[in-house]
This record gives structure tokens, C-alpha cells and sequence, in this order.
């Protein structure tokens, strides 16, 4: 899109006491803010496709957009801010320029792994190069993998990749695992060998309760790699579905539809509490935040957000 329409999808405001049930005026939202127990930033990223260097200045859609570099530089400005971060990415780390060709991503995963991402999860397009091609660079991610809904046992990557990670910063304890989409009919199936694909519905399901119920998390999220919404194929299983018939996740960290969600959005899970659902397009152009804030019994008071657009203006 081009920028002045793209502006609009790129910007910050406050999803105030959203895991709740009332919305609040800005002045109680600050005091809320100021108020809180413990706060956690959460940034985030989907659908990298390889694109290291920013888009050419001359490029009609995003032109002087995206790059890791920037990015870098502005996610050492948010650490040096705040003190809680986690760095999540949903998955397509792969393929999209010259550097996957040459480099079968250990590039990505270099440059990812200095920028400290605590974790991520595969889309399709990482097993472009088979699960062979993903275990030769895999030594370069000093991050881990989630990934909840795919089979590994009898393949290559058996022990390779985790179903789901406990982080906690500042005492909150949040749980993370990840769903990814079916890979028959979307990867050849030498690349994804004997891997099994099981539910994303019911995998979800199964560790929001083993994550929120037997693991005690303060927070909830889903990786996810299967798609925001298909108008075209509206049965089709996708984010939207995900959070209406599931209960006990907080936030869906979408990718695979190269989605610019204007703002986070909220959907009522199947108990009809509040999920949040964020995507932020492709190719690294936006940086996602959300900042949750908590009470000193760490339930969630408010949330404010930022889909920060990576361009010039970000000095390296």
C-alpha cells in the first residue's frame, strides 16, 4: 500500500482493562498505568521473508520501508526503557530475497539471535530448504522454537523444536505455545518428511488449560501461523476461529496472511472473555508492542499498544 494509506494501519493507543470487562476514560487508563504492579512489553514480528535490507526508496508500496538494522536499533531503544520485554516472531523467518538463496538462513536466524528474540515459531515457508536445511542452520537461532501442533518424532527434528516455553519477567509468569497451519497441499512433502500435523483448535485447547490450569500462568499466548481470516474460505481455520472456540488464551500473535491489522482487535472466546489478536503485516515494515499492565495480584488492568512503522526515521 501506498504510505499515506499505510499510515493509518501504523500507530498506538490503549485497549484499556481489555481482559476485562469495562472500558475506561484516558485520565483513569493513566492512573491505571501509574498505578500498576507490573508492567510487560511485548514486541513482535510475523512473515520476515528473508527481507534484510530495507525495501528500495524507488519501490511503489513500502518504498525505504522495513530493515533489520532499524529494527535493531529500535528494539535496543525499547529495552533501554523498559526493563520486561519479550521478543516473540510468528513464523516465515524464510524465503523472499537473495539472502535465503545463498545463505539458507543462517543469516536471519544470526541477526535474529543478536536482536535477543526469546522465541518463534515455523511458518511454511521454513521448510522451504526440508527439515534437513532448517536443522543445518537451526544452530544459529539462540532461541527457541514452539511449535505445539506439528509431530517431530520421526524426523530430523525430533528434540529440535519445544512444545511450549514458560518466561517470567518481574514475577508474571506467562506461557507461551504455538500453532502453525496445514502443511499438506501448501509444502512439498519431501520438505516436511513424516511430520505430523495435528489440530490447531484442539492443541490449543489442550495448553491454554495445561499452561493457565496446571502451569499457573499469569498470561496466555499463541504463536500463530495459520492465517487471520479467509473471506473466500470462511471455514477455513484461521485466527478468528481459533479464539472463538477456545477459551483461556490472552493474546493471538498472528502471521501467514501478511495481515497490517489496523489495531489489535479483541474476539470473545467460546466462556466469553476477551481475546486479543495481533498481526502486523510482512516483511518486518512494523514493529508490533503491546504493553500489559498488572495489579500486585497480576491480573490485567490495562493494555496500550504501538504498531511502529520501520522506516526512515529510525536512526541506526
Amino acid at each position: 500500500m501506498k504510505r499515506k494509506e499505510f499510515l493509518k494501519y501504523a500507530g498506538g493507543g490503549s485497549l484499556a482493562l481489555t481482559l476485562a470487562p469495562s472500558l475506561l476514560l484516558a485520565e483513569q487508563v493513566e492512573l491505571i498505568n501509574k498505578e500498576s504492579t507490573h508492567k510487560l512489553t511485548i514486541l513482535h514480528t510475523n512473515d520476515q521473508h528473508s527481507r534484510i535490507e530495507p525495501f528500495d526508496a524507488s519501490y511503489t508500496k513500502n518504498p525505504n520501508q522495513g530493515g533489520f538494522a532499524r529494527r535493531a536499533s529500535l528494539i535496543q531503544k525499547i529495552r533501554s526503557e523498559e526493563k520486561n520485554v519479550l521478543l516473540l516472531d510468528s513464523g516465515d523467518i524464510f524465503q523472499g530475497t537473495p539472502y535465503f538463496n545463498f545463505f539458507g538462513g543462517e543469516l536471519e536466524f544470526k541477526l535474529m539471535s543478536m536482536m535477543k528474540y526469546d522465541a518463534s515459531t515455523m511458518g511454511n515457508h521454513d521448510f522451504d530448504n526440508g527439515l534437513e536445511g532448517f536443522l543445518k542452520v537451526l544452530p544459529n537461532a539462540k532461541f527457541p522454537f514452539i511449535c505445539s501442533n506439528y509431530d517431530f518424532k520421526n524426523t530430523v527434528l525430533d528434540g529440535k523444536t519445544d512444545d511450549y516455553k514458560i518466561f517470567v519477567k518481574d514475577g508474571v509468569k506467562v506461557g507461551i505455545f504455538a500453532v502453525g497451519i496445514e502443511l499438506n497441499g501448501l509444502v512439498g512433502k519431501k520438505n516436511y518428511a513424516e511430520t505430523i500435523y495435528k489440530d490447531p483448535i484442539e492443541t490449543a485447547q489442550h495448553y491454554a488449560d495445561f499452561l493457565r490450569k496446571e502451569k499457573k500462568c499469569d498470561l496466555v499466548i499463541c504463536l500463530s501461523h495459520i492465517g487471520f481470516d479467509y473471506k473466500d474460505e470462511p471455514e477455513k481455520i484461521s485466527d478468528k476461529h481459533l479464539a472463538a472456540k477456545t477459551s483461556g488464551i490472552d493474546l493471538i500473535l498472528g502471521g501467514h496472511t501478511h495481515t497490517f491489522l489496523p489495531e489489535p482487535l479483541t474476539f470473545q472466546n467460546k466462556e466469553h472473555k476477551n481475546v486479543i489478536v495481533n498481526q502486523v503485516g510482512w516483511a518486518g515494515i512494523l514493529l508490533g508492542r503491546l504493553d500489559f499492565y498488572f495489579d500486585k495480584n497480576k491480573d490485567v488492568k490495562n493494555i496500550s499498544w504501538n504498531n511502529q512503522l520501520i522506516d526512515e526515521n529510525i536512526i541506526v
